[in-house]
């Protein structure tokens, strides 16, 4: 049986193809939106999300116990569990998630009770 033999420019067609495909960086890369990983400072985070969630009660109309601690500038800030460290990326995210969410979907992750997390919001999660 006979080998087939490639041309010296299908060669490096192949090779430009394989070196294309093979190179890119994968998506989840740390940088591969453009940005450089840096640390998500809590108290920004929280006070923006805060802002976020009054604003969100109030066009939903919902007046939970959580709604009202979020409209109270007085209300102590959260901190994130020790050992977790989010970046700014996956704070941009889980903000946004939050300002076109349903309001359906909004009542849920303020209730009063077995309130959700938006799975982009959930940064450490805690284990069953």
């Amino acid at each position: 049986m006979r080998r087939a033999r490639f041309s010296g420019a299908t060669r490096a067609v192949l090779g430009c193809v394989a070196l294309l495909f093979c190179a890119a960086p994968t998506p989840g890369d740390v940088g591969g939106c453009g940005q450089d990983p840096q640390e998500l400072d809590g108290e920004t985070f929280f006070d923006s999300k805060a802002n976020i969630d009054c604003q969100r009660c109030l066009d939903c109309q919902l007046t939970t116990n959580s709604c009202e601690r979020a409209c109270d500038t007085s209300s102590p800030l959260p901190a994130f569990p020790e050992g977790c460290a989010p970046l700014v990326h996956d704070g941009e995210v889980c903000l946004r998630a939050l300002l076109f969410a349903s309001c359906s979907d909004y009542g849920g992750y303020v209730a009063d009770r077995g309130p959700r997390i938006p799975t982009e919001c959930n940064f450490c999660p805690v284990a069953p």
